[in-house]
């Protein structure tokens, strides 16, 4: 009896372990080598150093045009870093508004290590920065965000007063992540919460959700549920392709449908 005592400690314990393991290490993927800039798809941009609340320095590009409505601020998904993020950036500039691409902390040219709380620390950061320029109508700002930089958007939009968000293949929460994942593992060992569904019922600016009925990282249901959980105005765009490919390979409905959406708020 003892021994069977021993070893169900022994194993609870491993548990506790293997969970703090795996969500340090299957969480955030920073790349540090910047591998092309705006410059090579014909853009003039700044390169942007500023500082966060906990003092570390981050970068960021900022791709402006004279007739810009508006400003996009733009948070990446949880691996590579600014710099895998150019053809989303054309996109945008194609259609008329500036963007703020940034890293978060640990990515890049960034500082520091990422972590839940960083992130959120970051994109309150940037937004800051941007608001303090004179040459940026902070009034006008988009919030948008990528799988994890989506869960970074939305809870930037419930602390400060984005004009819109827009919400590209994210999750609801990290527990509903890892009951996917790791299904064997007790959601309450994970200390990341990312806690998107609860967040964006509190949000009260428009909201568009984009997500791919084929997502094969986060499944659709989870970007349906996060739309069901928002509170109007919001809308929601099917699309189709994997993951990492769905804006891409839907570019053409992505656009129409973002260009429908930023004009009825005269943003274009």
């Amino acid at each position: 009896m003892f021994k069977i005592i021993i070893y169900a400690v022994l194993f609870c314990i491993f548990i506790v372990v293997y969970a703090r393991y795996i969500e340090l290490r299957s969480i955030f993927f920073p790349m540090k080598q910047i591998e092309i800039t705006p410059k090579e798809e014909g853009l003039n941009y700044e390169d942007v150093y500023f500082k966060t609340e906990d003092g570390l320095s981050l970068n960021g590009w900022l791709v402006k045009q004279s007739q810009a409505k508006a400003t996009i601020l733009f948070f990446h998904g949880n691996a590579g870093n600014i710099s895998h993020r150019l053809e989303k950036l054309v996109i945008f500039h194609q259609l008329g508004l500036n963007v703020f691409l940034v890293d978060y902390r640990g990515y890049g040219r960034s500082q520091g290590r990422p972590s839940e709380d960083g992130l959120y620390k970051d994109a309150r950061a940037a937004f800051d920065y941007l608001s303090s320029r004179p040459d940026i109508n902070n009034k006008t700002i988009i919030a948008y965000g990528e799988s994890i930089g989506g869960a970074v958007a939305i809870d930037l939009a419930a602390k400060r007063g984005v004009c819109c968000l827009i919400i590209d293949s994210t999750f609801t929460s990290a527990k509903d992540m890892a009951r996917k994942f790791y299904p064997f593992i007790p959601p309450f060992l994970f200390k990341t919460k990312f806690d998107s569904a609860q967040k964006v019922k509190d949000i009260t600016s428009d909201k568009l959700f984009i997500h791919s009925i084929n997502d094969e990282i986060v499944p659709f249901e989870f970007g349906q549920k996060l739309y069901e959980e928002a509170i109007a105005p919001k809308e929601l765009l099917k699309i189709h392709g994997g993951h990492n490919s769905g804006f891409l390979e839907s570019k053409e409905l992505i656009i129409f449908k973002l260009k429908d959406f930023l004009q009825k708020l005269n943003l274009i």
